[in-house]
């Protein structure tokens, strides 16, 4: 017995999970871009193992995964590098699909957790972890947690007061990022030489040195928020439509907005904690996933493929930019994603989507 059943028509694919009410509607075109960006991530992926002081090929690498090889070749496969590579893989994921839940919730181009203050609170508790020793024993997951939900929490309520458009909420958003900013600034000058080099490092978006350690807290996250993200997106067509509309074809518009705001939040602030802020990721995945697949709306699952493509690609131009400096991925990334916010701003003026 199948355990997916599918069927196609007019162009879009229908899909159930077998003994389950589990369902959706996914269009062709979706489909088939998804599977050649997960074919691409793969591609990029085990190309970024094969580089380091000790070269492979992949010929090597591709059985080393599996735990074929000899003994040599799987310890630097799956114990040296496999984990910066899942890292790198999960973080991009996390952000592209937390983008493209708040972009299609506020209907604006330019809400991302990155320009909306909640990787900067995320920052801002971590930081303060490393430098006060505060909540040192809950870990940079939950710390980051806490701070993106404080943040996210604060553009919500003070966005309420006329409105919660899409332009007041990034607005609000913005001023709440440069107030966490601030904090995470005089946190760094009050800090110890050591302490603010070590926040430093973490604060620019560097998968160096990434362990199993911080695979497993992030990947059991994962686990958890993406499939709730999924189940919950076929609410956001209908979000995107207004919250009187919502309603009056059967959304239950508070409660939907509360649990994907908690999920998006999540997945921005775990990835934040385990790779710092990799700049612009939450905010250009989705739209070139939007532009790929043609939607009305970011593709949650396709905006996740973008964004892991995004980081492991972004991490394996670090690697050869600059090979004896370690060149943290989130410069690359900055570098990339600066002109793709400027676009975005020069069409959402020039068009009026701002919100």
């Amino acid at each position: 017995m199948a355990l997916v059943e599918l069927s196609t028509t007019g162009g879009r694919a229908t899909f159930r999970l077998a003994g389950s009410r589990i369902s959706g509607v996914v269009s062709l075109r979706a489909l088939t871009v998804g599977t050649a960006l997960a074919l691409a991530t793969f591609a990029v992926f085990c190309l970024g193992i094969t580089t380091g002081d000790y070269p492979l090929t992949l010929t090597e690498v591709v059985p080393a995964l599996f735990g074929v090889g000899d003994p040599g070749t799987l310890l630097v496969v799956q114990e040296l590098r496999l984990p910066r590579a899942l890292v790198g893989l999960l973080v991009g994921a996390a952000f592209g699909i937390s983008g493209a839940v708040f972009q299609t919730m506020t209907r604006n181009p330019l809400a991302s957790p990155d320009m909306i203050g909640v990787i900067a609170g995320a920052q801002t508790a971590v930081v303060a972890g490393i430098v006060l020793g505060f909540g040192a024993g809950l870990g940079t997951q939950v710390l980051g947690l806490l701070g993106a939900l404080v943040a996210a929490l604060l553009v919500y309520v003070l966005s309420q007061g006329r409105g919660a458009t899409g332009y007041r909420i990034v607005l609000i958003g913005i001023g709440v990022a440069w107030m966490c900013t601030s904090a995470t600034d005089y946190l760094l000058a009050k800090a110890m030489p050591f302490e603010a080099q070590k926040a430093a490092g973490w604060l620019v978006g560097s998968l160096n040195e990434r362990g199993w350690q911080h695979v497993r807290p992030l990947a059991l996250a994962m686990a958890v928020l993406l499939p709730a993200t999924l189940l919950l997106g076929r609410w956001l067509r209908t979000l995107q439509l207004g919250d009187a509309i919502a309603t009056g074809l059967g959304t239950p518009v508070a409660r939907t907005q509360l649990a994907l705001l908690v999920t998006a939040v999540g997945l921005a602030a775990f990835g934040t904690s385990a790779a710092g802020p990799i700049l612009f990721v939450a905010l250009i995945a989705p739209q070139i996933a939007l532009r790929l697949t043609a939607s009305a709306t970011p593709p949650p699952l396709v905006s996740a493929l973008t964004g892991a493509l995004v980081v492991v690609t972004g991490d394996l131009i670090a690697r050869h930019v600059l090979p004896d400096d370690h060149l943290p991925v989130g410069v690359v990334t900055g570098v990339l994603g600066a002109p793709v916010l400027l676009w975005l701003l020069a069409r959402a003026n020039r068009t009026g989507s701002g919100g």
